[in-house]
């Protein structure tokens, strides 16, 4: 059983902090093993109810450049860019990814976005996970596989102010604190990239959301 061989212990792996003008972030480059990685990656490519969503942005709507899969408790919509999203149940592989991810880092989580990107002509713009039903600090745990991408960071007002790294294969990123607030991430389009699948976990407050 998956639940059984993931055993990640972020004691033992190479981390990289990024702690700079409100950002709080943990890098873990090597936080699920190459092969039971990808073993993941095949069971949540064929698993996932994936969805091409639709976004409208400044009165246009345009087809989200990524398949997604919003994963939670009954009743946890998101909404995000004028679209909301309804969860679809757990499945066995996801729950049990959540499930050793709360051991791990002692965060707690009721909910994921699941992202598909197919090849490198899909991407994320620039956001921030700051929708009023995530609360004002929310914890994001960001679990990669398959084809490496680039993540980058700005700040908010600062516009000078970059960063930038590359999400591997089995890597773990945890956003906390000010992040969301004083900064934004995209993933960018490539010329050529492997299919990634990304799991973003997060904590939906109910009484946010009206």
């Amino acid at each position: 059983m998956i639940k059984e061989q993931i055993q990640p212990d972020l004691l033992q792996y190479q981390t990289v902090v990024f702690n700079r003008e409100g950002a709080d972030i943990e890098y873990h480059p090597d936080f699920i093993e190459s092969t039971l990685a990808w073993q993941l990656f095949e069971r949540l490519l064929g698993g996932s109810d994936w969805r091409q969503e639709y976004i409208t942005l400044f009165g246009k709507t345009h087809k989200v450049p990524r398949l997604s899969c919003w994963m939670g408790d009954t009743g946890l919509d998101y909404r995000y860019s004028n679209m909301t999203m309804h969860p679809v149940a757990w499945t066995d592989t996801v729950l049990s990814i959540k499930q050793q991810l709360e051991g791990t880092t002692g965060l707690s989580f009721n909910s994921v976005l699941l992202n598909y990107y197919r090849h490198g002509q899909d991407s994320n713009g620039w956001h921030s996970d700051d929708e009023p039903e995530l609360g004002s600090d929310p914890a994001i745990a960001s679990l990669s596989l398959g084809g490496a991408r680039d993540f980058k960071l700005r700040h908010k007002t600062k516009k000078g102010l970059q960063y930038s790294l590359s999400l591997a294969h089995g890597s773990l990123l945890l956003m906390q604190g000010n992040t969301q607030r004083d900064w934004q991430h995209h993933v960018p389009k490539r010329s050529i990239a492997e299919p990634r699948i990304n799991l973003t976990f997060r904590t939906i407050f109910p009484q946010q959301q009206n």
